[in-house]
């Protein structure tokens, strides 16, 4: 399977928002063949827990819709569900410590080179 247009739309915009934020180490998996409630996950880190913070609610402002939210007042890992998307903004430890990447390397990656690229 792949990730369906919404999810992509989704992630453009979720990606651009964390990217103005200072986001580091975006990367986005297309988990559409595995799992049947998400499409896209969206991985990001931030260099503090305020940073963590500010990309959750950079991309929740950007997507203009309430998705259910984890873990946002203790600003280590935020989780971000849009049903089609799933956003994870980590603190870089929780990010080497818990490694989605690892659980999901037989998902392919989704480019986002052409994502940032048409920010601007």
């Amino acid at each position: 399977m792949t990730a369906s247009a919404q999810a992509l739309d989704a992630l453009s915009r979720a990606v651009r928002a964390a990217d103005a934020k200072g986001a580091e180490d975006l990367v986005a998996l297309d988990v559409s063949g595995p799992l049947p409630f998400a499409d896209v996950f969206l991985l990001a880190t931030g260099n503090s827990e305020r940073n963590v913070v500010a990309i959750a609610d950079a991309v929740e402002e950007a997507l203009g819709r309430a998705g259910r939210r984890e873990g946002h007042d203790a600003g280590r890992w935020v989780l971000l569900d849009f049903g089609d998307l799933v956003v994870h903004v980590f603190h870089r430890e929780e990010r080497m410590y818990y490694g989605l990447e690892r659980l999901w390397a037989d998902c392919p990656a989704v480019p986002l080179e052409p994502l940032l690229a048409a920010k601007g």
